[in-house]
């Protein structure tokens, strides 16, 4: 860490105990990292929260700095929520030092250890992009749940009440995804991604998963990695591929023309939001959004009969 960054950090926290701050009518104020736990924790906290989440649409998690601005508002926050499982791993050490003077929970690391996937990057822990698979993400939205009922035990039955609603939302987007994918022919069933996020998708609906960079997207392909997947591509027959909103598809252009070269066609089968929900106000800015448009972009790209408008439109008529 750079001495610039380190006292940049070091006087974010200096403010906790040179100022006071007011909090805004009994809300709770909260900073969360991912866009996917702020949307989870506006579901659950309703009126009784307001939330900032640190990564916009688009952005990368896994090389994410904070500015001062991001750590003025962890400082002056009632609650800080981060992932976990290393996703936030240059953040770990100023989580650390903040918690010694305000509220912060890594809410994916709840999860049981039998739920998660081995990290391929780094030995000992855990591939921590859970949010691909929605029936396991219920398990953070209810720690989520947990964490503010601790926090704000007075209103114990209003989180209650809006975690049953959401979960039963969640719920209708398990069965449609579920039954979305499990019309992809079982010969079509291969996914090839920018990185290496959706294992936690494979392991769910039976996909396998081929991602150019690995768990992290600091990780580098080489060109010995790019001709490795040019010879699956036209030795499978693979005809598709996906790029990702938060991830270079510098890459995958090399890949498509890798294929190429071979007499292979290979085209895009959309854009799919791994590590970042889509854009603010957007149904894709929403949790349920973001996995119902991967869902049923993946779906139809491979050969499944399904309605373009994904759970809106719900699966073609009759089919």
């Amino acid at each position: 860490m750079s001495v610039t960054r380190r006292a940049a950090l070091l006087g974010g926290l200096a403010v906790l105990g040179t100022a006071r701050f007011a909090q805004a009518a009994g809300q709770l104020n909260i900073v969360a990292t991912t866009g996917m736990i702020a949307d989870a924790t506006r579901r659950v906290g309703g009126d009784l929260v307001t939330v900032r989440a640190l990564m916009g649409p688009g952005v990368d998690p896994h090389g994410y700095r904070q500015t001062r601005s991001d750590i003025v508002a962890m400082t002056r926050s009632d609650l800080v929520l981060w992932h976990g499982l290393y996703l936030e791993a240059q953040m770990e050490r100023f989580f650390e030092e903040l918690g010694g003077k305000r509220q912060v929970v890594a809410v994916a690391e709840a999860l049981p250890k039998d739920s998660l996937l081995s990290h391929a990057d780094y030995d000992g822990r855990y591939d921590p992009h859970v949010w691909m698979d929605p029936a396991t993400w219920i398990g953070v939205v209810q720690e989520i749940t947990r964490t503010l009922i601790a926090a704000r035990p007075e209103h114990t039955a209003a989180f209650e009440t809006n975690t049953a609603s959401y979960t039963k939302e969640l719920d209708a987007l398990v069965t449609y995804t579920a039954e979305a994918l499990r019309r992809v022919p079982q010969d079509q069933r291969v996914l090839v991604t920018a990185h290496d996020a959706f294992s936690y998708f494979g392991k769910a609906y039976d996909f396998e998963v081929i991602g150019i960079q690995g768990i992290s997207t600091a990780s580098e392909a080489g060109l010995n990695r790019i001709s490795e997947l040019v010879d699956v591509l036209v030795e499978r027959n693979i005809g598709a591929v996906f790029v990702e909103t938060s991830v270079s598809d510098r890459n995958m252009r090399a890949l498509i023309e890798g294929a190429a070269a071979r007499g292979h066609e290979v085209r895009i089968g959309g854009s799919l939001y791994s590590d970042a929900m889509g854009a603010d106000g957007t149904y894709e800015g929403t949790y349920i959004g973001m996995i119902d448009h991967n869902a049923t972009t993946i779906a139809r790209a491979l050969g499944a009969d399904v309605a373009p408008g994904g759970m809106s439109g719900k699966l073609v008529q009759g089919s």
